[in-house]
Protein backbone atom coordinates (compact mmCIF):
# COMPACT_ATOMS: atom_id res chain seq x y z
CA UNK A 1 0.00 0.00 0.00
CA UNK A 2 2.84 2.35 0.91
CA UNK A 3 4.44 1.64 -2.46
CA UNK A 4 1.24 2.51 -4.38
CA UNK A 5 0.72 5.76 -2.43
CA UNK A 6 4.30 6.87 -3.15
CA UNK A 7 3.89 6.15 -6.88
CA UNK A 8 0.53 7.92 -7.04
CA UNK A 9 1.53 11.01 -5.05
CA UNK A 10 4.81 11.38 -6.96
CA UNK A 11 3.03 10.99 -10.29
CA UNK A 12 0.36 13.56 -9.38
CA UNK A 13 2.95 16.08 -8.21
CA UNK A 14 4.92 15.60 -11.42
CA UNK A 15 1.80 15.93 -13.54
CA UNK A 16 1.09 19.56 -12.56
CA UNK A 17 1.44 21.33 -15.97
CA UNK A 18 2.99 24.62 -14.90
CA UNK A 19 3.83 25.75 -18.44
CA UNK A 20 0.19 25.29 -19.43
CA UNK A 21 -1.15 26.94 -16.25
CA UNK A 22 1.17 29.98 -16.34
CA UNK A 23 0.62 30.64 -20.05
CA UNK A 24 -3.15 30.33 -19.65
CA UNK A 25 -3.23 32.46 -16.51
CA UNK A 26 -0.98 35.34 -17.55
CA UNK A 27 -1.04 35.33 -21.36
CA UNK A 28 -4.54 33.90 -21.92
CA UNK A 29 -3.00 31.49 -24.44
CA UNK A 30 -2.83 27.72 -24.78
CA UNK A 31 0.86 26.77 -24.82
CA UNK A 32 -0.03 23.67 -26.82
CA UNK A 33 -0.82 25.98 -29.75
CA UNK A 34 2.54 27.79 -29.57
CA UNK A 35 5.88 26.68 -31.04
CA UNK A 36 6.37 22.93 -30.61
CA UNK A 37 3.12 22.58 -28.66
CA UNK A 38 5.10 21.29 -25.69
CA UNK A 39 4.21 22.38 -22.15
CA UNK A 40 7.81 22.63 -20.89
CA UNK A 41 10.12 25.56 -20.21
CA UNK A 42 11.78 25.68 -23.65
CA UNK A 43 8.43 26.10 -25.37
CA UNK A 44 7.25 28.49 -22.65
CA UNK A 45 10.16 30.72 -23.71
CA UNK A 46 8.68 30.71 -27.23
CA UNK A 47 5.62 32.56 -25.92
CA UNK A 48 7.81 35.66 -26.06
CA UNK A 49 7.55 36.09 -22.31
CA UNK A 50 10.89 35.15 -20.71
CA UNK A 51 9.42 35.43 -17.19
CA UNK A 52 6.85 32.73 -18.02
CA UNK A 53 9.62 30.57 -19.50
CA UNK A 54 11.91 30.84 -16.48
CA UNK A 55 9.03 30.48 -14.01
CA UNK A 56 8.01 27.26 -15.80
CA UNK A 57 11.59 26.02 -15.50
CA UNK A 58 11.73 26.74 -11.76
CA UNK A 59 8.32 25.20 -11.05
CA UNK A 60 9.07 22.11 -13.15
CA UNK A 61 12.32 21.60 -11.20
CA UNK A 62 10.55 22.22 -7.88
CA UNK A 63 7.72 19.78 -8.54
CA UNK A 64 10.35 17.02 -8.68
CA UNK A 65 12.36 18.24 -5.70
CA UNK A 66 9.37 18.31 -3.31
CA UNK A 67 8.21 14.68 -3.56
CA UNK A 68 11.66 13.18 -4.14
CA UNK A 69 13.29 14.96 -1.20
CA UNK A 70 10.44 13.83 1.05
CA UNK A 71 10.89 10.22 -0.08
CA UNK A 72 14.68 10.53 0.27
CA UNK A 73 14.34 11.32 3.97
CA UNK A 74 11.37 9.18 4.98
CA UNK A 75 11.33 6.25 2.52
CA UNK A 76 14.86 6.14 1.00
CA UNK A 77 14.34 2.66 -0.47
CA UNK A 78 11.69 4.14 -2.78
CA UNK A 79 13.66 7.15 -4.07
CA UNK A 80 14.09 5.80 -7.60
CA UNK A 81 10.47 4.71 -7.98
CA UNK A 82 9.33 8.13 -6.70
CA UNK A 83 11.72 9.83 -9.14
CA UNK A 84 10.54 7.92 -12.18
CA UNK A 85 6.87 8.39 -11.15
CA UNK A 86 7.39 12.15 -10.90
CA UNK A 87 9.11 12.22 -14.29
CA UNK A 88 6.33 10.17 -15.93
CA UNK A 89 3.77 12.50 -14.36
CA UNK A 90 5.35 15.41 -16.21
CA UNK A 91 5.65 13.55 -19.52
CA UNK A 92 2.18 11.94 -19.32
CA UNK A 93 -0.02 14.24 -17.18
CA UNK A 94 -3.51 12.94 -16.50
CA UNK A 95 -4.86 16.52 -16.71
CA UNK A 96 -3.81 17.03 -20.35
CA UNK A 97 -4.81 13.66 -21.83
CA UNK A 98 -1.34 12.29 -21.05
CA UNK A 99 0.41 14.76 -23.39
CA UNK A 100 3.02 16.63 -21.39
CA UNK A 101 6.54 17.94 -21.54
CA UNK A 102 9.87 16.32 -22.27
CA UNK A 103 10.88 16.02 -18.65
CA UNK A 104 14.27 17.75 -18.68
CA UNK A 105 13.61 20.30 -15.91
CA UNK A 106 11.85 17.65 -13.85
CA UNK A 107 14.81 15.32 -14.30
CA UNK A 108 17.14 18.14 -13.23
CA UNK A 109 15.15 18.48 -10.00
CA UNK A 110 15.44 14.72 -9.47
CA UNK A 111 19.23 14.82 -10.02
CA UNK A 112 19.79 17.70 -7.58
CA UNK A 113 17.71 15.88 -4.98
CA UNK A 114 19.41 12.50 -5.34
CA UNK A 115 22.90 14.06 -5.38
CA UNK A 116 23.64 17.76 -6.06
CA UNK A 117 26.86 16.75 -7.85
CA UNK A 118 24.77 15.00 -10.52
CA UNK A 119 22.69 18.14 -10.96
CA UNK A 120 25.80 20.31 -11.37
CA UNK A 121 27.29 17.87 -13.89
CA UNK A 122 24.05 17.93 -15.89
CA UNK A 123 23.90 21.76 -15.86
CA UNK A 124 27.58 22.12 -16.79
CA UNK A 125 27.28 19.71 -19.73
CA UNK A 126 23.97 21.28 -20.81
CA UNK A 127 25.39 24.81 -20.83
CA UNK A 128 28.58 23.71 -22.63
CA UNK A 129 26.70 21.93 -25.41
CA UNK A 130 24.18 24.75 -25.67
CA UNK A 131 26.86 27.44 -26.01
CA UNK A 132 28.40 25.47 -28.88
CA UNK A 133 25.21 24.36 -30.66
CA UNK A 134 22.31 26.57 -29.45
CA UNK A 135 20.12 23.46 -29.51
CA UNK A 136 18.24 22.89 -26.25
CA UNK A 137 17.27 19.37 -27.33
CA UNK A 138 20.83 18.26 -28.13
CA UNK A 139 22.07 19.79 -24.87
CA UNK A 140 19.42 17.89 -22.91
CA UNK A 141 20.17 14.54 -24.56
CA UNK A 142 23.94 14.79 -24.07
CA UNK A 143 23.59 16.10 -20.51
CA UNK A 144 21.31 13.14 -19.70
CA UNK A 145 23.87 10.75 -21.13
CA UNK A 146 26.66 12.38 -19.12
CA UNK A 147 25.26 11.13 -15.79
CA UNK A 148 25.51 7.34 -16.40
CA UNK A 149 28.88 7.92 -18.09
CA UNK A 150 30.13 9.85 -15.04
CA UNK A 151 28.87 7.10 -12.71
CA UNK A 152 30.55 4.37 -14.75
CA UNK A 153 33.89 6.19 -14.75
CA UNK A 154 34.09 7.87 -11.36
CA UNK A 155 31.72 6.12 -8.95
CA UNK A 156 31.07 2.56 -7.94
CA UNK A 157 27.34 3.12 -8.23
CA UNK A 158 24.59 1.24 -10.02
CA UNK A 159 23.68 3.45 -12.98
CA UNK A 160 20.68 1.45 -14.26
CA UNK A 161 18.19 4.11 -13.09
CA UNK A 162 20.16 6.85 -14.86
CA UNK A 163 20.46 4.78 -18.04
CA UNK A 164 16.66 4.33 -17.97
CA UNK A 165 16.24 8.09 -17.50
CA UNK A 166 18.56 8.78 -20.44
CA UNK A 167 16.49 6.41 -22.62
CA UNK A 168 13.29 8.18 -21.51
CA UNK A 169 14.78 11.61 -22.27
CA UNK A 170 15.90 10.34 -25.66
CA UNK A 171 12.37 9.01 -26.26
CA UNK A 172 10.73 12.32 -25.37
CA UNK A 173 13.10 14.03 -27.82
CA UNK A 174 12.58 11.59 -30.71
CA UNK A 175 11.07 14.29 -32.97
CA UNK A 176 13.94 16.62 -32.11
CA UNK A 177 16.44 13.90 -33.01
CA UNK A 178 14.80 13.57 -36.44
CA UNK A 179 14.94 17.33 -36.94
CA UNK A 180 18.59 17.42 -35.81
CA UNK A 181 19.43 14.68 -38.32
CA UNK A 182 17.65 16.60 -41.07
CA UNK A 183 19.18 19.93 -39.95
CA UNK A 184 15.70 21.33 -39.34
CA UNK A 185 15.87 21.76 -35.56
CA UNK A 186 15.11 25.25 -34.24
CA UNK A 187 17.81 26.96 -32.21
CA UNK A 188 16.72 28.22 -28.80
CA UNK A 189 17.08 31.73 -27.38
CA UNK A 190 17.32 31.56 -23.59
CA UNK A 191 18.01 35.25 -22.92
Amino acid sequence: MEYIIIILMSYLMGSIPFGFILTKLFLKKDIREIGSGNIGATNALRTGNKLIGYATLIFDISKAVIPVIYIKFYYPDYIFIASISTFLGHVFPVWLKFKGGKGVATYLGILFTINPIYGFIFVTVWITIFLVSRYSSLSSIIASLSIPIYLQIFEDFNSIFFIIMFVLILYTHKENVKRLQNKEETKTKIY
